[in-house]
């Protein structure tokens, strides 16, 4: 078994309403790289590919068959939770959980994407494991 060069085995693939707007979000706010943008003959976003470090995820346009993906939730681990917060929130997310220390060694907020989902930003406070 193998998977595409930049993916793991395992990967987030999101429906959103407006996949261009959402991938503005997951670019500025959360600071993915838009790797590649395939589109559909009436423009909108068929499949695209953003890459967070070692992690690709997936976006199409949702649509009445595929409808949006609501609610997930995703970890991100960055640099600096605080600044990520600060950057997700300007881009448009709604802050759910200001930035705090976690009793497992992670300083941690939670923030609500334009497209309803949870992402948790970590910076790893700690080496090892939990």
């Amino acid at each position: 078994m193998s998977q595409p060069a930049g993916f793991t085995r395992l990967f987030p693939y999101i429906f959103a309403d407006d996949a261009d707007a959402y991938l503005t979000f997951l670019a500025d706010g959360l600071g993915g790289k838009i790797a590649g943008v395939h589109r559909k003959p009436d423009e909108t976003v068929a499949n695209a590919h953003v890459v967070f470090g070692d992690t690709t995820i997936m976006v199409s346009q949702a649509g009445s068959e595929l409808p949006a993906t609501r609610q997930a939730t995703y970890y991100l681990y960055v640099a600096h939770a605080d600044a990520a917060t600060e950057q997700a929130v300007a881009a448009g997310g709604t802050l759910r959980m200001a930035a705090m220390d976690m009793p497992y060694g992670d300083r941690q907020s939670g923030i609500v994407d334009p497209a309803g989902n949870v992402w948790w930003l970590s910076q790893r406070l700690k080496p090892g494991p939990y």
